[in-house]
């Protein structure tokens, strides 16, 4: 079996604006940290610039949560 690639078009200005939109919460940035991840244009995403608006919103230990549930794939389980 293939692993799978998700086509999300210019990821890194999509997260950086639902990160610096307030309704967004931390599951929300970690869902599409993680469809990133997965995605064909992860390559071109500036995860240093993403990872410094996430630590500026929230803190480090936001960042290492959401980079967590993210790479897990625990960003989609059901509580």
């Amino acid at each position: 079996m293939t692993a799978m690639t998700i086509e999300l078009a210019n990821c890194e200005a999509y997260i950086l604006e639902q990160i610096a939109n307030p309704k967004m919460k931390r599951l929300d940035i970690a869902k599409t940290y993680a469809l990133i991840l997965k995605s064909s244009e992860v390559e071109s995403v500036d995860f240093a610039k993403v990872n410094q608006a996430i630590s500026a919103r929230w803190s480090h230990a936001a960042l290492r949560w959401i980079k967590d549930k993210a790479w897990s794939g625990k960003a989609f389980e059901k509580p």
